[in-house]
Protein backbone atom coordinates (compact mmCIF):
# COMPACT_ATOMS: atom_id res chain seq x y z
CA UNK A 1 0.00 0.00 0.00
CA UNK A 2 1.51 3.33 -1.09
CA UNK A 3 0.60 6.91 -0.24
CA UNK A 4 0.10 9.71 -2.71
CA UNK A 5 1.35 13.23 -2.27
CA UNK A 6 -1.02 14.90 0.10
CA UNK A 7 -1.30 11.84 2.37
CA UNK A 8 -4.17 10.09 0.60
CA UNK A 9 -4.07 6.33 0.11
CA UNK A 10 -4.17 4.95 -3.40
CA UNK A 11 -6.88 2.59 -4.55
CA UNK A 12 -5.92 -0.99 -3.78
CA UNK A 13 -7.22 -4.35 -4.96
CA UNK A 14 -9.02 -6.38 -2.31
CA UNK A 15 -6.38 -9.11 -2.61
CA UNK A 16 -3.56 -6.76 -1.63
CA UNK A 17 -5.56 -5.66 1.41
CA UNK A 18 -5.82 -9.21 2.80
CA UNK A 19 -2.60 -8.93 4.92
CA UNK A 20 -3.84 -5.73 6.55
CA UNK A 21 -7.22 -7.36 7.13
CA UNK A 22 -5.50 -10.21 8.97
CA UNK A 23 -3.58 -7.68 11.07
CA UNK A 24 -6.77 -5.84 11.98
CA UNK A 25 -8.38 -9.16 12.92
CA UNK A 26 -5.40 -9.90 15.20
CA UNK A 27 -5.83 -6.47 16.76
CA UNK A 28 -9.52 -7.18 17.36
CA UNK A 29 -8.63 -10.54 18.93
CA UNK A 30 -6.28 -8.78 21.35
CA UNK A 31 -8.97 -6.26 22.31
CA UNK A 32 -11.47 -9.09 22.73
CA UNK A 33 -9.03 -10.83 25.08
CA UNK A 34 -9.08 -7.75 27.30
CA UNK A 35 -12.90 -7.78 27.28
CA UNK A 36 -12.98 -11.44 28.30
CA UNK A 37 -10.45 -10.76 31.07
CA UNK A 38 -12.57 -7.95 32.47
CA UNK A 39 -15.48 -10.40 32.64
CA UNK A 40 -13.22 -13.05 34.26
CA UNK A 41 -13.61 -15.45 31.33
CA UNK A 42 -10.01 -16.55 31.61
CA UNK A 43 -9.86 -19.41 29.12
CA UNK A 44 -11.65 -17.35 26.47
CA UNK A 45 -9.25 -14.45 27.11
CA UNK A 46 -6.21 -16.68 26.67
CA UNK A 47 -7.78 -18.28 23.61
CA UNK A 48 -8.25 -14.86 21.99
CA UNK A 49 -4.53 -14.14 22.38
CA UNK A 50 -3.74 -17.51 20.77
CA UNK A 51 -6.00 -16.56 17.84
CA UNK A 52 -4.16 -13.23 17.57
CA UNK A 53 -0.88 -15.13 17.45
CA UNK A 54 -2.09 -17.35 14.61
CA UNK A 55 -3.31 -14.33 12.62
CA UNK A 56 -0.05 -12.49 13.28
CA UNK A 57 1.87 -15.44 11.92
CA UNK A 58 -0.19 -15.37 8.74
CA UNK A 59 -0.29 -11.68 7.83
CA UNK A 60 3.40 -11.22 7.03
CA UNK A 61 3.62 -14.42 5.00
CA UNK A 62 0.47 -13.58 3.06
CA UNK A 63 1.84 -10.09 2.39
CA UNK A 64 5.02 -11.54 0.89
CA UNK A 65 3.08 -14.05 -1.20
CA UNK A 66 0.73 -11.38 -2.58
CA UNK A 67 3.47 -8.74 -2.88
CA UNK A 68 1.38 -6.57 -0.59
CA UNK A 69 4.07 -5.60 1.94
CA UNK A 70 4.13 -1.89 2.75
CA UNK A 71 5.37 0.54 5.36
CA UNK A 72 1.76 1.14 6.39
CA UNK A 73 1.27 -2.59 6.98
CA UNK A 74 4.48 -2.84 9.00
CA UNK A 75 3.44 0.00 11.31
CA UNK A 76 -0.06 -1.43 11.71
CA UNK A 77 1.46 -4.82 12.54
CA UNK A 78 3.64 -3.31 15.28
CA UNK A 79 0.67 -1.53 16.85
CA UNK A 80 -1.35 -4.75 16.72
CA UNK A 81 1.53 -6.72 18.28
CA UNK A 82 1.89 -4.25 21.14
CA UNK A 83 -1.78 -4.45 22.02
CA UNK A 84 -2.30 -8.19 21.46
CA UNK A 85 0.98 -9.47 22.92
CA UNK A 86 1.98 -6.65 25.26
CA UNK A 87 -1.09 -4.98 26.72
CA UNK A 88 -3.58 -7.86 26.55
CA UNK A 89 -1.41 -10.45 28.42
CA UNK A 90 -0.45 -7.84 31.04
CA UNK A 91 -4.09 -6.87 31.69
CA UNK A 92 -5.23 -10.50 31.65
CA UNK A 93 -2.60 -11.74 34.09
CA UNK A 94 -3.09 -8.74 36.38
CA UNK A 95 -6.82 -9.31 36.70
CA UNK A 96 -6.34 -13.09 36.90
CA UNK A 97 -3.90 -13.20 39.82
CA UNK A 98 -1.35 -10.36 39.98
CA UNK A 99 -3.89 -7.98 41.55
CA UNK A 100 -3.49 -10.00 44.74
CA UNK A 101 0.02 -8.54 45.05
CA UNK A 102 -1.31 -4.97 44.99
CA UNK A 103 0.91 -2.27 43.53
CA UNK A 104 3.79 -4.69 43.03
CA UNK A 105 1.64 -6.85 40.79
CA UNK A 106 0.68 -3.84 38.69
CA UNK A 107 4.33 -2.78 38.47
CA UNK A 108 5.24 -6.21 37.08
CA UNK A 109 2.43 -5.98 34.51
CA UNK A 110 3.66 -2.51 33.50
CA UNK A 111 7.22 -3.79 33.20
CA UNK A 112 6.12 -6.50 30.78
CA UNK A 113 4.08 -4.11 28.61
CA UNK A 114 6.87 -1.50 28.49
CA UNK A 115 9.49 -4.09 27.57
CA UNK A 116 7.22 -5.28 24.77
CA UNK A 117 6.99 -1.71 23.42
CA UNK A 118 10.77 -1.29 23.62
CA UNK A 119 11.33 -4.62 21.88
CA UNK A 120 9.02 -3.68 19.00
CA UNK A 121 10.61 -0.23 18.65
CA UNK A 122 14.06 -1.83 18.42
CA UNK A 123 12.81 -4.33 15.86
CA UNK A 124 11.38 -1.56 13.67
CA UNK A 125 14.65 0.37 13.65
CA UNK A 126 16.67 -2.79 12.97
CA UNK A 127 14.63 -3.70 9.87
CA UNK A 128 15.69 -0.39 8.30
CA UNK A 129 19.37 -1.29 8.59
CA UNK A 130 20.42 -2.59 5.16
CA UNK A 131 24.05 -3.17 6.24
CA UNK A 132 23.30 -6.35 8.21
CA UNK A 133 24.47 -9.63 6.64
CA UNK A 134 21.77 -11.82 5.10
CA UNK A 135 22.16 -14.61 7.65
CA UNK A 136 21.03 -12.30 10.47
CA UNK A 137 17.55 -12.43 8.95
CA UNK A 138 17.27 -15.95 10.36
CA UNK A 139 17.28 -14.56 13.91
CA UNK A 140 15.40 -12.12 16.08
CA UNK A 141 17.19 -10.05 18.70
CA UNK A 142 15.45 -11.04 21.90
CA UNK A 143 12.25 -13.06 22.18
CA UNK A 144 9.63 -11.72 19.72
CA UNK A 145 6.36 -10.35 21.05
CA UNK A 146 4.10 -13.31 20.07
CA UNK A 147 6.55 -15.80 21.57
CA UNK A 148 6.86 -13.70 24.70
CA UNK A 149 3.07 -13.64 25.11
CA UNK A 150 3.02 -17.44 24.85
CA UNK A 151 5.75 -17.78 27.49
CA UNK A 152 4.05 -15.24 29.76
CA UNK A 153 0.83 -17.25 29.59
CA UNK A 154 2.51 -20.56 30.51
CA UNK A 155 1.26 -20.36 34.14
CA UNK A 156 -2.29 -19.93 32.81
CA UNK A 157 -1.89 -22.91 30.46
CA UNK A 158 -0.63 -25.04 33.36
CA UNK A 159 -3.45 -23.92 35.65
CA UNK A 160 -6.13 -24.72 33.06
CA UNK A 161 -4.56 -28.14 32.50
CA UNK A 162 -3.59 -29.21 36.04
CA UNK A 163 -5.91 -27.09 38.18
CA UNK A 164 -5.37 -24.10 40.52
CA UNK A 165 -3.22 -23.99 43.61
CA UNK A 166 0.34 -23.57 42.39
CA UNK A 167 0.83 -22.07 38.95
CA UNK A 168 -1.74 -19.34 39.58
CA UNK A 169 0.14 -17.91 42.56
CA UNK A 170 1.09 -14.23 42.10
CA UNK A 171 4.76 -14.94 42.87
CA UNK A 172 4.93 -17.61 40.13
CA UNK A 173 3.12 -15.49 37.54
CA UNK A 174 5.09 -12.38 38.50
CA UNK A 175 8.46 -14.14 38.28
CA UNK A 176 7.48 -15.55 34.87
CA UNK A 177 6.51 -12.08 33.60
CA UNK A 178 9.77 -10.51 34.81
CA UNK A 179 11.89 -13.21 33.14
CA UNK A 180 9.97 -12.94 29.87
CA UNK A 181 10.17 -9.14 29.94
CA UNK A 182 13.96 -9.36 30.30
CA UNK A 183 14.16 -11.88 27.44
CA UNK A 184 12.26 -9.49 25.15
CA UNK A 185 14.72 -6.64 25.59
CA UNK A 186 17.80 -8.87 25.81
CA UNK A 187 20.35 -9.34 23.02
CA UNK A 188 19.69 -13.08 22.95
CA UNK A 189 19.40 -14.29 19.33
CA UNK A 190 16.28 -16.38 18.77
CA UNK A 191 15.23 -18.29 15.68
CA UNK A 192 12.92 -16.67 13.16
CA UNK A 193 10.51 -19.07 11.45
CA UNK A 194 10.74 -17.14 8.18
CA UNK A 195 14.42 -18.08 8.02
CA UNK A 196 13.77 -21.82 8.42
CA UNK A 197 14.15 -23.91 5.26
CA UNK A 198 12.60 -27.39 5.08
CA UNK A 199 14.66 -29.87 2.98
CA UNK A 200 12.74 -31.62 0.21
CA UNK A 201 12.96 -35.01 1.93
CA UNK A 202 11.44 -33.53 5.11
CA UNK A 203 8.46 -31.79 3.52
CA UNK A 204 6.06 -34.74 3.90
CA UNK A 205 7.03 -35.52 7.53
CA UNK A 206 6.68 -31.81 8.32
CA UNK A 207 3.14 -31.72 6.91
CA UNK A 208 2.25 -34.85 8.87
CA UNK A 209 3.66 -33.24 12.01
CA UNK A 210 1.54 -30.14 11.43
CA UNK A 211 -1.55 -32.32 11.05
CA UNK A 212 -0.75 -34.12 14.31
CA UNK A 213 -0.16 -30.79 16.06
CA UNK A 214 -3.50 -29.48 14.81
CA UNK A 215 -5.24 -32.59 16.11
CA UNK A 216 -3.59 -32.22 19.52
CA UNK A 217 -4.50 -28.54 19.64
CA UNK A 218 -8.16 -29.40 19.08
CA UNK A 219 -8.33 -32.26 21.60
CA UNK A 220 -5.93 -31.03 24.33
CA UNK A 221 -5.19 -27.38 23.69
CA UNK A 222 -3.54 -26.43 26.99
CA UNK A 223 -1.16 -29.38 27.10
CA UNK A 224 -0.26 -28.67 23.48
CA UNK A 225 0.51 -25.04 24.30
CA UNK A 226 2.65 -26.13 27.25
CA UNK A 227 4.57 -28.49 24.96
CA UNK A 228 5.14 -25.78 22.37
CA UNK A 229 6.33 -23.40 25.07
CA UNK A 230 8.79 -25.94 26.47
CA UNK A 231 10.14 -26.70 23.01
CA UNK A 232 10.64 -22.99 22.39
CA UNK A 233 12.51 -22.59 25.68
CA UNK A 234 14.68 -25.58 24.77
CA UNK A 235 15.54 -23.95 21.41
CA UNK A 236 17.00 -20.80 23.02
CA UNK A 237 20.44 -22.25 23.88
CA UNK A 238 20.70 -23.77 20.40
CA UNK A 239 19.77 -20.49 18.71
CA UNK A 240 22.48 -18.72 20.73
CA UNK A 241 25.22 -21.21 19.81
CA UNK A 242 24.11 -21.27 16.16
CA UNK A 243 24.20 -17.47 15.99
CA UNK A 244 27.64 -17.34 17.61
CA UNK A 245 28.99 -19.87 15.10
CA UNK A 246 27.74 -17.83 12.13
CA UNK A 247 29.02 -14.63 13.73
CA UNK A 248 32.53 -16.07 14.12
CA UNK A 249 32.45 -17.32 10.54
CA UNK A 250 31.45 -13.84 9.36
CA UNK A 251 34.30 -12.26 11.32
CA UNK A 252 36.77 -14.66 9.72
CA UNK A 253 35.48 -13.78 6.24
CA UNK A 254 35.82 -10.08 6.99
CA UNK A 255 39.42 -10.55 8.13
CA UNK A 256 40.19 -12.49 4.95
CA UNK A 257 38.73 -9.68 2.85
CA UNK A 258 40.82 -6.92 4.42
CA UNK A 259 44.16 -8.74 4.24
CA UNK A 260 46.41 -9.06 1.22
CA UNK A 261 47.67 -12.53 0.21
CA UNK A 262 50.83 -11.97 2.18
CA UNK A 263 48.86 -11.26 5.35
CA UNK A 264 49.54 -7.51 5.40
CA UNK A 265 46.44 -5.50 6.31
CA UNK A 266 45.20 -3.15 3.61
CA UNK A 267 45.62 0.53 4.50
Amino acid sequence: MQIRHGGRLRDQSLTRLIPNMLTVMALCAGLTSIRFALHEQWEAAVGAIIVAGVLDGLDGRVARLLHGASRFGAELDSLSDFLSFGVAPAVLLYHWTLHQAGGLGWAVALLYAVCCALRLARFNTRTENADLPAWRGRYFVGVPAPGAAGLALMPAFATFEFGPGWFDRPIVVGACLVVVACLMVSRLPTFSLKGVRVPAQHVLPTLIGVAVLAGLAVTMIWMTMIGIGLLYIASLPYSYTSHRRLERRGQVLVLDDVEEPGGTPVA
